[in-house]
C-alpha cells in the first residue's frame, strides 16, 4: 500500500516547531506493517492545493495533517474538495458538537468555527472531543477515478493522536490485506557499532527468504529491524540475540531504562547511583519510568571531589593518589553508595566530558564506571575503563548507555 503523508503548517518550514507528527504516524503506521513512501511539508495556503493533488493522484492513502482551523489560511478541506472534483458541505452534527465544545470550556465561538463544520461531500466527518476541528475520511472511488483514500487530520498533536488512534487506525485495518503474522520485530542493541553489526551477521539474516532487514544506529544504541512473517522474524531475532548477547536490550521496543527498572522489579533489587561527570542524567532517566521508586533507592550527584569523600566516603588520599577519574575512585564511590544506601547494586560514573580538563594519561572522554553488587552474602566490586570523545553532550549520553547496561546485565545474573 502506498501511504504519504502530508503536514502542513509554515511554522514546520520556519524551524520555530519540531515537525513530530511525521515520525509519530510513522511509528504507528509501521506497527501496521504499513510504510510511507513518501512526507511531504507545505506551508499554510495555496501550496495545500498542489501537495494534495499531486499526492492522490500516486498513493493508495493519503494522511494530511493541519489547515483545519478557521482562519482563511485553513484550507486543507477545501483543497482536497477541489482535487477530487466535489462540493463543500456543512455537517450539522460537527455544528452542534463544536457549540457544545466552546460551551464546556466558557469561550464564544465566532462564526468563522463554522467553517470547521465543513467537509467534502460523501465524505465522513470524525468527531474530535479534543478540540474544536472534526477529522475527515474522504472513502477510495469517491472522487471519480481517483482509489486514494484520504484522511484528514487535526494540526495540535493531542487532537492529531488520539484521532488516528480511534479513527484512522480501525479504518486502515479494514483497507489492509495483510496476512496475520505478517508485521514488524524492533530489537534494540547497545554497545556495538552499526557497521560491526552488519559485518557479522548480515549475511546470515539476508539468507532468510522474504525478510526485510533494515538498521537505525543512534549515540550508543543500535536497532535492528525486521520486516516479514512471524517465522522469519524469529529465526532472525534468534540469530542477532545469540550473536551479540551482551548487547542486546529487548525485542519489545521499550527504552534501556525501562528494561532496566523492569529487570530489576522483577528480582527485588534496588539500585543506587553516584554520579560525577554526568550529572543526574543516569538517575533521570531511570526515573522517567512510572515504576522506578520501586527500585532506585539514591542518586547522588557528586561532582566536586569534596562531595567525592562526603556523600559516598571516597578517600582524600586515595583522590590524592590516583585523581577523580581513575579505577581506584570508581571502585570507592561504588563500595561507598552500596554501603550507605543499603542498595543491592550501586554503579557510580566519574569521566572528564570536556571540552577542558583532560590531559596525555587521560585525555577528555575517559570515563571508569564502577559496579558494586551485594553477592552470597559478600560484595562485588569491579570498575570498567571507557572513551568516548566525541562532545559533551554525547559523551554524557553515551556513559549513561552504558552504565545502565552494566545494571542490565548485573541484573540479568541475578
Amino acid at each position: 500500500m502506498k501511504i504519504e503523508i502530508i503536514n502542513t503548517g509554515s511554522e514546520l518550514l520556519l524551524g520555530s516547531t519540531f515537525n513530530s507528527h511525521g515520525a509519530w504516524l510513522g511509528q504507528r503506521l509501521m506497527e501496521l506493517s504499513l510504510r510511507v513512501q513518501r512526507l511531504v511539508i507545505v506551508p499554510d495556503g495555496d501550496p495545500i492545493r498542489a501537495a494534495i493533488k499531486e499526492s492522490i493522484a500516486v498513493s493508495d492513502v493519503v494522511i494530511v495533517t493541519g489547515g483545519l482551523g478557521p482562519t482563511s489560511d485553513d484550507i486543507t478541506r477545501e483543497a482536497t474538495a477541489e482535487a477530487l472534483g466535489v462540493e463543500l458541505i456543512e455537517d450539522e452534527h460537527a455544528v452542534r458538537c463544536i457549540e457544545a465544545y466552546f460551551e464546556k470550556i466558557e469561550r464564544p465561538m465566532t462564526p468563522s468555527n463554522l467553517k470547521q463544520a465543513q467537509h467534502p461531500c460523501g465524505a465522513d466527518v470524525l468527531p474530535n472531543p479534543h478540540g474544536t476541528a472534526p477529522g475527515v475520511y474522504v472513502p477510495p472511488r469517491l472522487g471519480g477515478d481517483s482509489a486514494c483514500a484520504i484522511f484528514l487530520l487535526p494540526g495540535p498533536p493531542h487532537e492529531m493522536n488520539a484521532m488516528y488512534k480511534a479513527e484512522v487506525e480501525p479504518r486502515l485495518k479494514a483497507l489492509v490485506d495483510i496476512a496475520d503474522d505478517y508485521g514488524v520485530t524492533e530489537i534494540k542493541f547497545s554497545g556495538v557499532g552499526e557497521s560491526r553489526f552488519q559485518d557479522e551477521l548480515d549475511a546470515d539474516l539476508n539468507n532468510i527468504a522474504g525478510l526485510e532487514v533494515g538498521y537505525c544506529a543512534r549515540p550508543g544504541e543500535l536497532d535492528l529491524r525486521l520486516i516479514g512473517e512471524s517465522s522469519q522474524r524469529e529465526i532472525a531475532s534468534q540469530l542477532a540475540i545469540q550473536r551479540f548477547p551482551d548487547c542486546y536490550i529487548n525485542s519489545v521496543g521499550e527504552s534501556l531504562e525501562q528494561t532496566v527498572v523492569q529487570n530489576l522489579a522483577d528480582k527485588g533489587l534496588r539500585l543506587s547511583l553516584a554520579e560525577s561527570c554526568t550529572g543526574g542524567r543516569i538517575a533521570s532517566r531511570v526515573t522517567d519510568v512510572s515504576g522506578a521508586s520501586a527500585v532506585l533507592t539514591h542518586g547522588y550527584v557528586t561532582y566536586a571531589n569534596e562531595a567525592k569523600v562526603s556523600m559516598v566516603e571516597v578517600s582524600p588520599d586515595t583522590l590524592e593518589a590516583h585523581g577523580a577519574v581513575s579505577e581506584e575512585v570508581a571502585k570507592e564511590m561504588a563500595a561507598g553508595a552500596l554501603s550507605l544506601s543499603e542498595s543491592d547494586i550501586a554503579v557510580p560514573v566519574t569521566g572528564i566530558a570536556g571540552p577542558t580538563g583532560g590531559s596525555d594519561d587521560k585525555p577528555v572522554g575517559t570515563v571508569w564506571i564502577g559496579v558494586s553488587v551485594r553477592n552470597n552474602g559478600g560484595v562485588i566490586t569491579f570498575a570498567t575503563k571507557k572513551f568516548y570523545p566525541q562532545g559533551r553532550e554525547v559523551f554524557k549520553q553515551l556513559v549513561s548507555q552504558s552504565a545502565l547496561m552494566h545494571v542490565l546485565s548485573v541484573a540479568r545474573e541475578f
